[in-house]
């Protein structure tokens, strides 16, 4: 039914009619997507702008373009939609205990194998929560957790020092420069200086960060890079003599020690960084789901902390 209420045009529904013909460019896309007579949507739509008293479309393009009210419109309304869902997942904790869904945002450093044993546990014990991965890289990692994107977040600065994100000591990670045995630096029996480093390319991990460009490590003014999503596909790169450049050694050690990659000396000292996990401050003491206390204490323990580091064996 019309409503010439700009709280009711506000509406979940509404705002979702809106992002399907922004993210489509046409009414009758959007319409198909939806499911609904291509007029209906228009005369919606209509609506919409009525009750607000703003134009949310430009029609005078060939695709249904955003004015800038509509843009504001849907980025505001985007965050609308998220309080939504979480007051609703707060309802539910509250009646259970148990959150709908845990997301666990988990650096390039961390080890994959164990975190799928971690989950298979969590599998185990029967609860209602969905997990949700976030595959993620240096600075990313920590804005997941503080954009909300994620509820705990492995391998993070141990630096850290923010009133709203709790840390606990995740460990050190130690890394070494390592080429494949075919690369020009292989055969070098001397400790190799930053000049030497720049004239060959780097392999290097690109930043998840949404926010501006992210940081880098280990790349010198000049330098060549190729730059991969994962640690993995950074590991498979130097194996294939695409570039060199430092890797975690628990994660290089089986390619060393089957003589595919090669440790070399280098004058900057080899890197040994420490980890933290993070996760945000409750609002009160009892407002932690019992999913994420789940992970939290496992992560408690020695063992688990160590082979999320460590323990980069292949599945």
């Amino acid at each position: 039914m019309a409503s010439s209420n700009p709280r009711a045009a506000l509406s979940p529904e509404n705002l979702g009619l809106l992002e399907a013909v922004a993210r489509l460019g046409s009414m009758a896309a959007a319409a198909r997507e939806l499911g609904m007579v291509p007029s209906a949507l228009t005369y919606r739509i209509r609506q919409i702008e009525d009750a607000l008293d703003v134009l949310l479309f430009d029609r005078s393009a060939r695709r249904a373009q955003l004015t800038p009210a509509g843009a504001e419109l849907l980025r505001s309304g985007q965050y609308l939609l998220n309080e939504l869902d979480a007051v609703a997942q707060r309802v539910k904790r509250v009646a259970t205990g148990w959150e709908p869904q845990i997301t666990i945002a988990a650096d390039a450093i961390i080890a994959r194998a164990t975190l799928f044993e971690l989950c298979e546990a969590f599998y185990a014990e029967g609860a209602p929560t969905r997990l949700k991965l976030r595959a993620e890289t240096l600075s990313g990692t920590l804005e997941a957790l503080q954009s909300g994107q994620a509820d705990l977040a492995l391998g993070v600065p141990s630096e850290l020092a923010q009133p709203e994100i709790q840390t606990a000591p995740l460990g050190s990670a130690q890394f070494v420069y390592a080429v494949a045995p075919h690369h020009p630096l292989a055969s070098a029996t001397h400790s190799l200086c930053d000049e030497e480093l720049r004239v060959h390319r780097a392999v290097a991990v690109a930043d998840s960060t949404q926010r501006g460009n992210g940081v880098t490590y280990n790349l010198l003014p000049g330098q060549d890079v190729l730059t991969v999503p994962t640690m993995q596909h950074k590991l498979e790169a130097q194996l294939r003599g695409l570039g060199a450049g430092f890797l975690p050694l628990p994660l290089a050690q089986p390619f060393i020690n089957a003589g595919r990659l090669i440790v070399k000396t280098v004058q900057r000292p080899n890197r040994s960084i420490r980890l933290a996990y993070a996760w945000r401050q409750p609002r009160s003491a009892g407002d932690t789901g019992r999913a994420l206390r789940w992970w939290l204490e496992r992560l408690q323990h020695p063992t688990t902390r160590a082979a999320l580091l460590n323990n980069h064996h292949q599945i």
